[in-house]
């Protein structure tokens, strides 16, 4: 059994450095990680190496420090940050390394803690990161995002489950959907991104004016900027490399107009924000810009995370995904974006990416505005698909055809 486990664990390292990251022979990598994710970094490390790899640096992170801070630090001082982080950071994006970053957190470590200690402290990383954060989102090098179970991450998915067969039941959870249990991972996620590369062709050639959402709460439309581009599966970095940003990855998104979204939107599945969970949260929007809002659990975190800036109370992504993708299926609430998300069709408050439009890459912030784009600091998705939304699809002419019915393509 231990063994079928290492192997596992293998495999999944090597899925990460060939198929994510897609690391080149002689390129550096530098790895952010929880102090506990060791036992998955020294694999990811070893199959660095194997690969090709030049050197390998890992920036540790703990979350039990970062609770000490909220429970003993000075209430004044939570503007402080540690400016070498970025700048380590700038330094390998500069030299070409790709960038590996890993998300293992407790869901709940911070929900007994100050809302607005939380949003200064993370508005005060936004501030210090932004710059290096969008080179690696421009993707100037490339990246991948990746997770694995921690005890209390792992106690919240499978709270019914005795606490030895927590993590256990949660890495069976993360293999499935991360494909290991193919009999060639690698090339299953090579089919699976041709699929997704097929469905953004498809939907790059129709050029949609705007999409309509109808679901349970929700009767929403978004309307798409000209020159808008749908992405989905494997990026490319300015030197050609082409790799996978997130494991798992199941969506095709773009970026919608910020001024042209109207109506009511309710989110499907509960939103994990800055340690708290914020439950059934519902969106007006009139004009792009969230008007009202409510939610059943944690209302003042959401209204912080709206009053960011200007732009967080506008979209920055509209995404598609199936009901029926491998997360979804699991029938489980990971309580982690980088898995929910993928679990059903969503939207992000804030910031747009610029490469979701055409040539956007090359506009000044004020271009990129007025061209459709969002600028913030922020960029926090929430779901809203399920098996009763319906999605159709506003023509360039205004002839209306359906997109997705009961959350699955409608063709």
């Amino acid at each position: 059994m231990q063994m079928d486990f290492e192997s596992k664990l293998q495999k999944y390292a090597d899925v990460i450095v060939r198929a994510g990251l897609n690391l080149q022979p002689g390129q550096k990598l530098v790895i952010m990680a929880p102090v506990q994710t060791a036992v998955l970094v020294r694999k990811v490390a070893a199959s660095a190496y194997q690969a090709g790899c030049r050197f390998v640096d890992v920036l540790w992170n703990d979350e039990q420090v970062v609770l000490a801070r909220y429970q003993y630090a000075p209430r004044d001082s939570f503007e402080e940050y540690a400016a070498w982080m970025p700048q380590a950071l700038q330094s390998y994006v500069n030299e070409g390394a790709a960038v590996l970053s890993l998300l293992a957190a407790d869901p709940d470590l911070l929900k007994d803690q100050d809302p607005a200690l939380i949003q200064t402290a993370m508005q005060t990383q936004m501030k210090h990161n932004r710059a290096v954060l969008e080179q690696i989102g421009g993707n100037q090098v490339n990246w991948c995002v990746i997770s694995m179970p921690v005890p209390a991450w792992a106690g919240k998915v499978f709270p019914g489950l005795p606490p030895a067969e927590q993590e256990a039941r949660l890495w069976e959870a993360i293999f499935e959907v991360v494909r290991l249990n193919e009999p060639d991972p690698v090339a299953a996620w090579k089919e699976h991104d041709r699929a997704l590369t097929l469905r953004c062709d498809r939907l790059n050639q129709k050029q949609y004016r705007a999409l309509r959402y109808r679901g349970p709460g929700t009767d929403l439309t978004v309307g798409l900027p000209a020159g808008h581009v749908w992405m989905g599966g494997s990026a490319q970095t300015v030197t050609g490399i082409r790799f996978i940003p997130n494991l798992p990855t199941e969506e095709v998104f773009t970026l919608p107009h910020k001024d042209q979204v109207d109506g009511v939107v309710t989110a499907s599945l509960p939103l994990s924000y800055g340690g708290k969970l914020i439950q059934n949260l519902s969106l007006t929007f009139r004009a792009g810009r969230v008007v009202d809002f409510r939610a059943d659990t944690e209302q003042e975190t959401l209204e912080k995370l709206l009053n960011t800036d200007e732009g967080a109370r506008r979209l920055g992504e509209v995404a598609l995904v199936p009901y029926g993708s491998p997360v979804s299926r699991s029938g489980l609430l990971f309580y982690n974006t980088l898995f929910d998300e993928n679990a059903a069709s969503h939207f992000a408050l804030g910031r747009a990416y610029p490469f979701t439009l055409s040539g956007g890459q090359d506009l000044t912030p004020e271009a990129f505005e007025a061209a459709g784009g969002n600028n913030s600091m922020t960029h926090v998705d929430f779901m809203v698909g399920s098996n009763q939304l319906d999605v159709d699809a506003v023509l360039p002419d205004g002839s209306v055809e359906p997109l997705m019915r009961r959350g699955e393509w409608a063709a």
